[in-house]
């Protein structure tokens, strides 16, 4: 079953964020556009670059209001260790959510079998917390924050323009496209 249009549950779990442990809950997340950036585990080999790559646009994220959460099933303390460690993830000013117990996880239905680690995917939640978006990717695929702020720009564009979809590759100021009788057969 998608998760696509359905409401997140409720979470609290404790993060390490700007050198400080911090607790977040569902409570924290509504009333913002919020990326749930999952992945298997710190200390590995392709979960690195995908952190560092999404702290370079962390900045164009926050401009749009969005705030990011990446979650493992790691603690908060091996986050702040492997914060402090490695200089690709040394770069997140993000949330880095532990989930030990493995409940946010399992709540986005992202627990990959018998491993005990998240699957390596995307939820883009909207103010209201409804999941927008989702991507996953086996193993071995890392994900582009570059294609991520793209359809950050398009789901708030839906949002605040109802009655318009963005097409295929739509950037922001293209146009988009009015479904309606008129429109079928026509593209």
């Amino acid at each position: 079953m998608s998760l696509i249009n359905t409401e997140i549950l409720d979470f609290k779990t404790q993060a390490f964020h700007n050198g400080e442990f911090v607790e977040v809950s569902k409570d924290d997340v509504l009333g913002n556009w919020s990326i749930f950036f999952f992945y298997p585990g710190d200390f590995t080999f392709v979960c690195p670059t995908e952190l560092g790559d999404l702290a370079d646009y962390y900045d164009q994220l926050k401009d749009l209001g969005v705030e990011v959460y990446s979650v493992s099933t790691d603690s908060h303390f091996v986050h702040k260790a492997w914060h402090e460690s490695s200089e690709e993830v040394g770069k997140a000013n993000y949330y880095m959510l532990g989930d030990s117990t493995g409940q946010l996880t399992n709540n986005f239905q992202n627990m990959r079998e018998g491993a005990g680690q998240a699957d390596r995917a995307t939820f883009l939640v909207d103010p209201e917390g409804v999941i927008q978006y989702i991507e996953q990717t086996a193993e071995g695929i890392g994900r582009s924050a570059a294609e991520l702020i793209r359809k950050v720009k398009a789901a708030q564009y839906i949002a605040s323009h109802p009655g318009e979809v963005c097409p295929a590759k739509w950037e922001e100021g293209e146009d988009t496209l009015t479904p309606g009788i008129d429109l079928v057969g026509k593209i």
